[in-house]
């Protein structure tokens, strides 16, 4: 990360919200396109898909910002989506990045190279975190532990 990470990714959501855009409805149908057998898991895919989508920009955001509150909301997310099975790595992935392209669609002209570049290296890190949680819950509760599907 960088120290003006932060604010280049700020300015990026500031057009998004002032364009007036909802990146969950784009974001959660290029999801279901590559994931079609995911759909089924989602009780209530507008409640979902909010949450999902706000969660993983300010994962993202905070990561960028130095915020301490990530890792531990990190690691809690990754331990309840035990419920769903083991979730393949990709998928964690495939989202993230499916997350940082629909931002980089609805933002305009606020995405420039500087921005992709900040968000590309939040998104990493937080890829980087989620390994990091799903090997500790390995580590900490083997048979509770979320699978480690590849």
């Amino acid at each position: 990360m960088r120290p003006d990470d932060a604010a280049r990714m700020e300015a990026s959501l500031i057009a998004v919200a002032d364009a007036g855009i909802d990146i969950r409805l784009t974001l959660f149908e290029r999801f279901f396109a590559a994931y079609p057998e995911r759909r089924p898991s989602f009780i209530s895919v507008d409640a979902a898909s909010r949450r999902m989508t706000d969660e993983t920009l300010q994962m993202m955001f905070g990561l960028a910002s130095g915020e301490a509150w990530v890792w531990p909301l990190v690691a809690e997310l990754v331990f309840t989506h035990r419920s769903y099975g083991a979730l393949p790595i990709g998928e964690y992935d495939a989202f993230i990045d499916m997350t940082v392209a629909e931002l980089g669609l609805a933002a305009g002209d606020a995405w420039n190279a500087e921005a992709a570049a900040a968000w590309a290296r939040s998104a990493e890190a937080l890829k980087a975190m989620i390994r990091k949680a799903r090997a500790e819950w390995a580590g900490a509760m083997p048979a509770g532990a979320p699978q480690l599907a590849e």
